[in-house]
């Protein structure tokens, strides 16, 4: 059994979609059931269900909103948002403000004309209802989703011309 998870595990993390996503730990920790990060078999069929062409909207916005929310309590706030906007542009919230792609003050400017335009109560964060509201707002959430936050994820080619007689 351990050695069946092994591959799973390694055929997971070759899909080159997943390898390169900002949000790869976040889609594995959303997507466990167990929430360790870990994904059973069951767990990845979800997950490629969720990224597949035929999945609804509907459920491909309340996944993209759980992957956003970083401190899982049902809304998207001000740290929530500063995390997307790091991995999205490719600064790591670990290293010094320096190292930041976006100085303080012009993440704080970004995020305020975010919740200025998306934050309908002006309550400082995104309810699940009001990040609907925007994202039906954008046509291609669908393609950016699949593409960008939430890869358009294929399931790995399970043969090869090593393992075909």
């Amino acid at each position: 059994m351990t050695g069946m998870l092994g591959c799973l595990l390694k055929l997971i993390m070759d899909i080159h979609e997943l390898k390169v996503n900002p949000f790869r730990d976040r889609i594995c920790e959303v997507f466990s059931s167990q929430q360790d990060g870990m994904l059973s078999f069951e767990d990845f069929l979800d997950m490629m269900s969720v990224f597949s062409d035929s999945c609804p909207k509907n459920v491909k916005v309340e996944y993209a909103f759980r992957i956003y929310d970083f401190d899982n309590n049902d809304m998207i706030g001000k740290t929530d948002l500063e995390e997307v906007i790091n991995r999205l542009t490719g600064s790591n919230s670990q290293l010094p403000d320096a190292q930041h792609l976006l100085k303080p003050d012009e993440m704080e400017k970004l995020i305020s004309n975010i919740l200025q335009e998306a934050d309908l109560d002006q309550d400082k964060a995104l309810s699940y209802a009001e990040f609907e509201h925007v994202i039906s707002k954008a046509p291609d959430f669908v393609n950016i989703f699949e593409n960008g936050a939430g890869p358009q994820l294929k399931p790995p080619n399970l043969i090869t011309k090593h393992n075909v007689s």
